[in-house]
């Protein structure tokens, strides 16, 4: 009896489900990814063979430029409305809605609390002018603003990591008095963000 031959046939295979699937998932990340913004200031961090960690969340940054000028910043959007609430408290300003939702999601800020109103009510190109003109957040004895930005930043978040980022070219005197105002809050333990000495070696190679 002669056997029964199968006839073979090529596999196919449908990658009409493996589409939708790419497309889904772009389209997921397109509704959902939040650009941070543009910072408005870059420093040139200086070397160091240090290799601790700064923490993913949970930092008050204070940034200095190679100008001496510093600015603040703090992730979380409630944790800076409620930042902002205890400011205007403090230096009897007053925000609306749309002000209070435009520094909820912006980065560093270096501004006086005479152009804090201004700040957020002007534009994008506006805030760029403002940011190259600003002296940045006031440290000197006789009008020290910063002191009250870092405690009402550990007073909302008092669980918070204090950072210092600063140029290489920063003024050590700045620096410094950063350093003395956090002392003078009892802000005693502070990371100073650097770049590895080994990763900054490689990249000049």
């Amino acid at each position: 009896m002669p056997k029964i031959k199968i006839p073979k046939k090529t596999p196919s295979l449908d990658m009409t489900p493996m589409v939708d699937l790419a497309f889904l998932l772009v389209t997921f990340f397109m509704l959902t990814t939040k650009f941070r913004p543009d910072e408005p200031v870059v420093v040139d961090q200086p070397s160091s063979v240090s290799e601790i960690p700064l923490p993913d969340k949970g930092v008050i940054m204070l940034t200095i430029d190679n100008r001496g000028r510093v600015f603040f910043n703090v992730e979380g959007q409630q944790t800076r409305l409620d930042i902002l609430d205890r400011l205007a408290e403090r230096f009897t300003l007053t925000f609306d809605e749309k002000e209070r939702k435009r520094f909820s999601v912006l980065s560093s800020i270096g501004m006086p609390k005479e152009q804090l109103n201004n700040y957020l009510k002007a534009t994008d190109d506006e805030r760029k002018k403002m940011n190259l003109e600003t002296m940045g957040i006031p440290t000197d004895s006789t009008n020290n603003e910063l002191t009250y930005w870092i405690n009402a930043a550990r007073n909302v978040a008092p669980r918070y990591s204090i950072a210092i980022k600063g140029d290489r070219d920063a003024d050590i005197p700045t620096v410094k008095r950063v350093i003395e105002i956090l002392q003078e809050n009892k802000a005693n333990r502070f990371a100073l963000i650097t770049n590895l000495e080994g990763a900054a070696t490689e990249e000049k190679k």
